[in-house]
């Protein structure tokens, strides 16, 4: 019969962590390199440097494979979001507007940093239901954020939590839209990350707490 982990040794248990992590790893850098046609139980066992029925014992076929990867990544991406966009954190930033600069900042520093595996994952849920799901809920998660971290700051709309809405679909969507689709789909202008995110600030701040105008 086999152990189950919570009777293996100590050791024992963290060998076989460490080995989640190599396939896990070895499934990100494959996703990036080549994106999801590059993402084989034989090329991650390879990249891994293990046997490829370890890799089929823990997650079964490629599919099994490939949402267990985006799972974790989801699960790191928030945690990185959660540290740079924290409650406690932007209530120490008294203005308003800087402190809400620094949560669009905050989310479009941490989608850039992982655009290459953003864009395999967008593209992927576009055409995979699960893959959507589960990017979906991240990104519902991520809206929750983003509202209690700016809780403090006083909103110049009647609806508070509808405008917090629009300007967390209005930063998701434009970073999303750059991830996929590339700096110049919709203009030959160029328009580097740190532009973006500077004019991405300047739009929601302006958004968030200039009163609206009447029709």
């Amino acid at each position: 019969m086999t152990e189950s982990p919570t009777h293996r040794p100590p050791a024992l248990q963290e060998r076989s962590r460490r080995s989640q992590q190599d396939i896990l790893r070895a499934g990100y850098a494959l996703l990036e390199e080549g994106g999801v046609d590059a993402l084989t139980v034989a090329a991650v066992a390879e990249r891994a440097g293990m046997a490829v029925g370890s890799v089929y014992r823990r997650f079964g076929d490629k599919e099994g494979l490939l949402l267990a990867i985006q799972h974790a990544f989801t699960e790191n991406l928030e945690a990185e979001i959660r540290q740079r966009v924290s409650m406690e954190r932007l209530r120490i930033l008294r203005d308003p507007a800087v402190a809400v600069a620094e949560a669009v900042g905050a989310f479009t520093d941490a989608f850039q940093a992982h655009e290459a595996l953003l864009r395999v994952f967008f593209l992927l849920g576009t055409r995979h239901e699960a893959v959507r799901t589960e990017g979906s809920q991240a990104s519902v998660k991520g809206n929750r954020r983003f509202a209690e971290a700016l809780a403090h700051v006083p909103v110049a709309h009647t609806d508070r939590a509808a405008a917090l809405d629009f300007a967390y679909r209005l930063t998701y969507a434009t970073i999303a839209h750059r991830i996929t689709q590339g700096e110049l789909m919709e203009s030959d202008r160029p328009l580097p990350w740190h532009e973006l995110r500077s004019h991405l600030q300047t739009a929601v701040v302006s958004y968030l707490l200039s009163p609206p105008q009447s029709p």
